[in-house]
């Protein structure tokens, strides 16, 4: 993974230096709050309902043992001992004190890490697949092309002040698992005829009170002009977005490219390119891309006997059905044999009688998990748009132990793609956004469907949840998706249906009326009753659930719901 050179260390250590000073005169009476307001957010802090929240940047999911460990320190000495995963794959805590929140980015400063450009109207964390670099379909590892977006729009001076924010994701295989369409750019990693490696450029994706699927405006983009590329994207979205009072929700790069067609907006872009940006100084090199590749240098694997390792494995698999659910649903295939990628679930659900919020990772779990990614994956981890973390490099012949361990640890649930592998944003319960609570919503769906077995014949489906129109969960895109909204003090919840977030990218369609927040998980029961009844199955092959609302739409499901 990559490193801080001297450059990135001075860098941040001035901006925590920078921000601790802000920090003390604000609380001293010396600058006014209109003032302290955009200073905080360039260093990721918000002020949420009940307390501030401070949001650290994880560059593309990427994170390292002694990182996560760092952050396990901070949030005992700092905040009420846990962390949670967002769908950008960063990391925000909850409960810090204003005055303590210069001494933590000193603290992530020691290990490499800040979080500048997690907030305010800038270029965000760019996220990528987390299998990066370990898929067998992977056209090329797209970390590197990360990384030096990373570089290149850090501390941008042009690109800090945008009409709105702005969020990038790259992708390096046919299969989408970042979610590029509802991005504001979506880069895909794509070979030409003569095995050139470029991307396919998509732009104008995203979610919120307009969502929108992002339109491809370049179907081959040469890899060496990635950089001046972007850059004329930006030029054209900072001189035609709108930046007029009050079009907070119409500033977003999605309505500029809405409003005049991609067509149109391809060619703003292609014109500013050729006429300012392309073959100059922003053009990449090889010796460019070798450098990046090197920061993401494959790990020393270990040579298998194959065929020893299967047997042992099946062995494992007959004796213990547990261990056999969590491997089908919780592990990957690896391009290296003998290997495999474990996702570590943070859905647990209901521990000891109590719900652990998705995402939500204790200081005591992040030690033991740094500890196990030294043991087992090399040191690292990633997080998922999903809210979940992997371990990317798992020798097949430690799965067994390693979930022995994840287990006790209340990190091996096996039910990741089930319907309780749900995205879920933290809602009333914190977010000073957020119209409705989300939590004790998905504890109760938590409650109804509770038998694994049950889930599994169920197959995947997707179910996220916002507490806002702001859609952090990615409502929108779920094969259910479940929206807080406010009726006259009391929380309601608006459903949708058939949404997907893969390379067949799909918004979904509003159910109807909102729900009152006691007859949720009976409602989502509803749903998946006319999925079991309806759907088609052959001796191969069960259609799944958003195949079948492809197939007979909505009405069937408000039929039995509204009846």
């Amino acid at each position: 993974m990559y490193q801080y050179n001297y450059a990135d260390q001075t860098l941040v250590e001035e901006r925590v230096a920078q921000f601790r000073d802000q920090t003390e005169r604000f609380l001293a009476g010396e600058l006014p709050e209109e003032q302290f307001l955009p200073l905080r957010l360039q260093n990721g802090l918000y002020i949420q309902r009940y307390a501030p929240m401070l949001r650290i940047a994880i560059p593309y999911g990427l994170l390292a043992s002694y990182q996560l460990r760092k952050l396990a320190e901070i949030t005992r000495k700092y905040d009420k001992g846990y962390g949670h995963f967002t769908t950008r794959t960063n990391i925000q805590l909850n409960w810090p004190k204003l005055e303590d929140v210069p001494d933590i980015l000193a603290e992530l400063a020691s290990v490499q890490m800040h979080a500048i450009q997690t907030s305010g109207n800038c270029i965000r964390n760019t996220t990528t697949d987390p299998y990066a670099g370990i898929h067998k379909e992977e056209i090329a590892d797209p970390r590197p092309y990360c990384e030096i977006i990373r570089q290149w729009s850090t501390f941008h001076p042009e690109f800090a002040f945008l009409p709105r924010k702005f969020k990038i994701a790259v992708i390096g295989t046919n299969d989408d698992r970042a979610a590029t369409q509802v991005h504001d750019v979506g880069l895909h990693v794509k070979t030409n005829d003569e095995g050139e490696i470029g991307f396919e450029v998509l732009v104008g994706g995203g979610l919120g009170r307009i969502p929108v699927l992002g339109k491809v405006i370049n179907k081959f983009l040469p890899r060496q002009h990635l950089l001046s590329y972007l850059d004329a994207i930006l030029r054209v979205y900072n001189l035609h977005g709108r930046r007029d009072k009050g079009s907070k929700y119409r500033s977003r790069i999605k309505i500029l490219v809405e409003s005049m067609g991609g067509p149109a907006f391809a060619k703003l872009v292609n014109a500013e390119w050729e006429a300012h940006t392309k073959d100059g100084p922003l053009t990449l090199t090889d010796e460019n891309f070798a450098t990046a590749t090197g920061f993401f240098s494959e790990p020393d694997y270990v040579s298998f006997d194959a065929l020893q390792v299967q047997s042992e494995l099946q062995q494992q698999l007959n004796a213990d059905k547990d261990f056999a659910n969590w491997y089908n649903q919780n592990t990957v295939a690896h391009k290296i044999a003998g290997y495999r990628a474990v996702v570590i679930s943070l859905k647990a659900g209901l521990v000891d009688g109590k719900y652990v919020p998705s995402g939500d990772v204790s200081e005591s779990q992040m030690d033991a998990l740094a500890d196990l990614s030294d043991k087992y994956s090399f040191g690292e981890l990633r997080g998922t748009y999903q809210q979940n973390l992997v371990f990317a490099d798992v020798q097949t012949n430690k799965l067994y132990e390693l979930w022995q361990q994840l287990s006790e640890l209340h990190l091996a649930r096996a039910n990741i793609n089930t319907l309780t592998d749900m995205i879920v944003c933290p809602g009333w319960d914190y977010c000073s956004l957020a119209n409705a609570t989300t939590h004790n919503i998905a504890e109760q769906i938590e409650k109804q469907f509770d038998d694994l077995d049950y889930l599994y014949d169920l197959g995947e489906i997707r179910l996220n949840m916002s507490g806002c129109i702001n859609a952090c969960a990615h409502h929108h895109t779920g094969d259910i998706g479940i929206l807080g909204v406010d009726k006259k003090g009391e929380h309601w919840y608006q459903i949708s249906l058939g949404g997907n977030s893969s390379d067949d990218a799909k918004l979904g369609k509003i159910l109807g009326k909102s729900v009152p927040a006691l007859e949720v998980a009976n409602t989502i029961q509803q749903i998946v009753d006319v999925y079991v009844d309806l759907r088609a199955s052959t001796d191969n092959d069960v259609e799944s659930f958003g195949q079948l609302v492809e197939r007979v739409g909505i009405d069937p499901f408000k039929e039995k719901v509204y009846g």
